[in-house]
């Protein structure tokens, strides 16, 4: 299943990609918290337990990824492309066709975390530092 989120933040591929670190992680989000940190992974807890937790750079943006998850749960955080080259694009899929909605409500819950984990963060971000990072 996919879950799309169109976030009103402007904001570059290099910003997302200095900014979005696991050291800013806390101030992204409030769903998940970090537990044990090294420099490639985190280990993290939240509402589904406690999973090591990935950060790629990608096209765009980064990816993260829960490695242990069943679901195999990862959301990209992205910019410059469609469908709102823009905006930043959150996109979260899991492996699974259909689940109970439920799952969905949390889902559902957690993109609208990172959403305003996102909005916030970038609202607070001085100016300068936006535009270094272009």
């Amino acid at each position: 299943m996919e879950f799309f989120k169109i976030i009103n933040v402007q904001t570059t591929e290099n910003q997302l990609h200095e900014l979005l670190s696991f050291e800013n992680f806390n101030s992204l989000n409030e769903s998940l918290f970090i537990l044990d940190y090294d420099n490639n992974s985190v280990n993290i807890g939240g509402v589904w337990g406690e999973f090591t937790l990935s950060r790629d750079q990608i096209r765009g943006g980064v990816r993260f990824a829960l490695v242990e998850c069943p679901n195999a749960l990862t959301w990209t955080i992205t910019t410059g492309y469609l469908p709102a080259k823009e905006q930043i694009v959150l996109h979260l899929t899991i492996n699974r066709m259909e689940i109970d909605q439920n799952f969905i409500d949390e889902l559902n819950e957690f993109i609208d975390d990172w959403e305003q984990g996102l909005l916030q963060f970038f609202k607070n971000k001085p100016v300068e530092l936006l535009k270094t990072n272009s």
